[in-house]
This record gives structure tokens, sequence and C-alpha cells, in this order.
């Protein structure tokens, strides 16, 4: 990797919100080696080591979080449909009984008949 993109990373990884120990250490560490003239291949590769450690499980806990969403999100499709159809259904009862009541109102269950 090439100074320019190392220097580009670091400088992107410092703009997360870090509250990892571990990783915070190396960061303050490798920047003040770079603020210093320069980071060595071994600092860099344990830096780059400490970046991938920390990164990598946000990404498991970011990919869990999303099946888990998604799984919701299936859940929430099923009862709209179900409560759509449901509702199709209420709105026939609804025509049927209205029909009813109104040959009542027009006389056609009259006793009088």
């Amino acid at each position: 990797m090439s100074d320019e993109r190392f220097r580009a990373l670091v400088a992107r990884v410092a703009e997360f919100y870090i509250t990892d120990r571990t990783m915070k250490s190396a960061q303050k560490k490798i920047e003040a080696e770079l603020a210093g003239g320069g980071a060595g291949p071994a600092a860099r590769q344990q830096y780059l080591d400490a970046v991938k450690r920390y990164f990598a499980g946000f990404e498991r806990e970011a990919r869990a979080q999303l099946r888990d969403v998604d799984k919701r999100l299936v859940h929430v499709n099923q009862v709209h449909f179900n409560l759509t159809a449901e509702r199709g259904v209420v709105v026939k009862r609804i025509e049927a009984t209205q029909g009813v009541l109104k040959e009542i109102e027009d006389g056609a269950g009259s006793a009088r008949g």
C-alpha cells in the first residue's frame, strides 16, 4: 500500500468514534509515527491488523443486525398481507349486510307483504 493510500486510510479510520482501547491505542500510535516522519513496515502491518480485527467485528455485527431486520420485515409484510385480505372479507360482509338491511328498509321484509 502506498504511503498516500495508507495515510488516507489512517485519516478515514480517525473519523470513526472509537471506544475500544486497543484500537484507540493503535490509532494514536500510528498517527504519532506518521507525524514523526513515517511508519515502518512492521508498524503499518500492526496497525492494519488492528483495523481489520476492529472493523471485521463491526461488519459481523452489522450483518447479523441486517438478517434480523430482514426477518422482521418478512413478518411485517406477511402481517400486512393477512390484514389486507381480512379487510377485504370484512368489506364484503358489510356490503352483504347492508344489502339485507336495505331490502328491509325498502319493504321487502315487511310482514304486510
